[in-house]
Order: C-alpha cells, then sequence, then structure tokens
C-alpha cells in the first residue's frame, strides 16, 4: 500500500492557503465575515501559516444553531479563519482518498451527487429486473422483480469514532503533522461522547464521513462482492433479485459495522420489493416513473404560497420570484412533474 509523508508542508504553503480561502470563499463573497477576513487578506494568511507551522494553531468555538428543512438538524459553522484550514487539509487529503474511493460513493465528490446517484439506481434497477421483468399477476409495468436492501447508519456523525478514524487515516498519511490538525479539528467539536462525533456543517466532516465509511465501501463490495451497491453519505441501498441473499447481506453489515463503532438504524433498514417503489434521495422511484416525495411536495407548496403571496402584494417581482423556484425546479424535473411545474407557472400569469 503506498504511504505518504512530508505533507504538512505543502498543507500550510502560502500558495494552499490562498487556494483554501478562494473556496471557502465560494458563493459567500459578500458575506461580512469574509470581507473583514478580505480587508486584511495577506496579513491573515501568514498569521494562519505560522500558527500552523509553529503547531499553535487553535480553532474558534463552533457557533451552534438549528435549522429545519424539515428535518430538524443541529449545525456547528466555524468561523471563516477556520473554514479556510479545513479547504487547505482537504486540498492536501481528497487527492490521496479519492484514488480509493469506489464508483458508486456518491456524496460530496466532483461529478458525483444525488442525480447521478438516482441515475445509477434505476440502472441497477434495470439490471435485477432483467430489464423491467414482472412478477407473475402483475397489476402493472412497475411490479418488477427484485428487491432492495436500503438502510441508513443511525446517528451517523455523532457516533464517529475518532480514534477508528484517525487510524484509517494513518494507514495511508505517515505526517505526524497533518495528523495532527485532523486530531485538533476533531477534537474542536463538544460532543456529548467524548471520542466520538463530528459536527454537521463542517467541510472536513464531509470528507471525513466518506473516509470512514470507505471502509464499509470495501467491506461490501470486495468481501460481500455485492454488485449493485449506492452509497450516499450513511444511505446505503443494495439491490439483488434474492431476498434471502439481502438478508444475509444485512446480517454481515450489522456486525461488521460493529468495527466501525456504528449500528443501523432500526426503523430505517429493511428489505423491500421493487415493485412497492423505493424512497431514495427525495424521490419516490418506481421502474417507469419517478415521484416526489410527499414530504418535499407539500413543503414546497407551502412555500410557494408564501412566495406567492409576496408577489401579489408587490413585495417581490415575477423574476425574483421565478429566480426562488429554480432551485426547485431543478430539483422537481428529475421525476415526473412536468404538469406540476407548468401550473405552478401558470399562477404567476
Amino acid at each position: 500500500m503506498k504511504t505518504y509523508n512530508r505533507l504538512y508542508e505543502r498543507l500550510y504553503s502560502y500558495e494552499n492557503l490562498y487556494l483554501a480561502y478562494q473556496k471557502a470563499r465560494k458563493e459567500k463573497t459578500k458575506k461580512q465575515y469574509v470581507l473583514d477576513f478580505e480587508a486584511y487578506l495577506e496579513g491573515n494568511l501568514i498569521r494562519l501559516k505560522k500558527d500552523l507551522q509553529t503547531f499553535d494553531y487553535k480553532p474558534n468555538k463552533l457557533k451552534k444553531f438549528i435549522v429545519r428543512d424539515p428535518k430538524t438538524r443541529t449545525i456547528h459553522a466555524s468561523a471563516f479563519r477556520d473554514r479556510v484550514v479545513h479547504h487547505a487539509l482537504v486540498n492536501v487529503l481528497e487527492p490521496i482518498f479519492e484514488k480509493v474511493f469506489i464508483h458508486d460513493s456518491y456524496a460530496s465528490r466532483k461529478d458525483k451527487g444525488t442525480h447521478p446517484a438516482v441515475a445509477r439506481f434505476l440502472y441497477f434497477m434495470r439490471k435485477v429486473s432483467r430489464n423491467g421483468r414482472c412478477v407473475k399477476n402483475s397489476w402493472n409495468g412497475n411490479s418488477i422483480c427484485g428487491y432492495v436492501f436500503k438502510a441508513d447508519i443511525k446517528k451517523y456523525f455523532d457516533n464517529v469514532g475518532h480514534a477508528v478514524l484517525l487510524g484509517i487515516i494513518r494507514r495511508k498519511v505517515k505526517d505526524e503533522g497533518v495528523l495532527w490538525l485532523v486530531k485538533v479539528i476533531l477534537d474542536n467539536f463538544d460532543s456529548p461522547l467524548k471520542g466520538k462525533g463530528m459536527p454537521l456543517g463542517n467541510y472536513t466532516s464531509q470528507f471525513f464521513a466518506n473516509v470512514y465509511l470507505n471502509e464499509l465501501d470495501y467491506f461490501v463490495k470486495h468481501i460481500l462482492k455485492a454488485k449493485y451497491y449506492i452509497r450516499y453519505v450513511d444511505d446505503i441501498v443494495i439491490l439483488h433479485k434474492r431476498k434471502k441473499l439481502l438478508e444475509n447481506y444485512k446480517d454481515r453489515i450489522i456486525r461488521y459495522l460493529t468495527c466501525l463503532e456504528l449500528t443501523l438504524h432500526p426503523d430505517k433498514s429493511d428489505i423491500l420489493p421493487l415493485r412497492n417503489g423505493i424512497t431514495f434521495l427525495g424521490y419516490r422511484i418506481f421502474y417507469h416513473y419517478r415521484l416526489l416525495r410527499k414530504r418535499n411536495l407539500k413543503n414546497f407548496k407551502k412555500e410557494f404560497e408564501s412566495y406567492l403571496e409576496l408577489y401579489r402584494e408587490g413585495l417581490m417581482t415575477k423574476k425574483m420570484l421565478i429566480e426562488q423556484l429554480q432551485g426547485w425546479f431543478g430539483y422537481a424535473k428529475w421525476a415526473d412533474t412536468y404538469n406540476f411545474r407548468k401550473k405552478i407557472l401558470s399562477e404567476l400569469d
């Protein structure tokens, strides 16, 4: 196995810190904390370089707040200075680990994401069902053969073991400076469980989440030899024509996860027939069509009504309203929503 050393000097180099700053400010150029950092940009980067070089770097306390979208989540935001450090670290580590990530890990990776994951699921569905072969006495063309083991990990980010994660990184990275910085970032999170947990909202948490569960990916692909496997953060699906084999996979995955100090969510881990339609990454997927999750559709309608009221009262222009809709339309167009989107736009006339 190839290992890497002499990374830390590259990490704290001015060139890497400047690149990290550019990435950290992306789509946030008008934020006051970015403007404040930029007002003394060269001095801030030089000071950050010195603090890292002398191992005097200490991150600021994370800012905690709650978001509801609609699921309630606790987000911990880092100071902009610390976000620059996070990007600087990932700039160095990502090229190393990207080489060993499996193809079908889709979260927080270049040229991956929700839509490619859904497209891959549809491809696997065709393979498992032999291009849509239906069960006996099927009632429509969506009643296809095959099953999916669908699961997620219980409180994944809260239960990532720091020692386990550092051990995984250490197998590839031998630079003690880099390992020190990883530990500093992990320890900055005030977790209720000592030595466990990563904050939602940190850029490093997204990257570490893939590094940590790459261990599971290898177990599923190379030990279980599951062919039709997809992971998106801690959402896992495995498709197969035989339910009994998926039950075996489930039992072995449950046992394996104990090595990572993790468990499957008991209420969100099950083996389901593909003919019933599968909820995955915000869509309800059938063989011949896709629907939006009812919860997502309900939330959109509520949000749209509030925008529409502002528009009718003259507090929002039509252009502004359409701009607000663009992001949701980009998500919705991946489902069979043409008529619904057309109806929404007609209400603006």
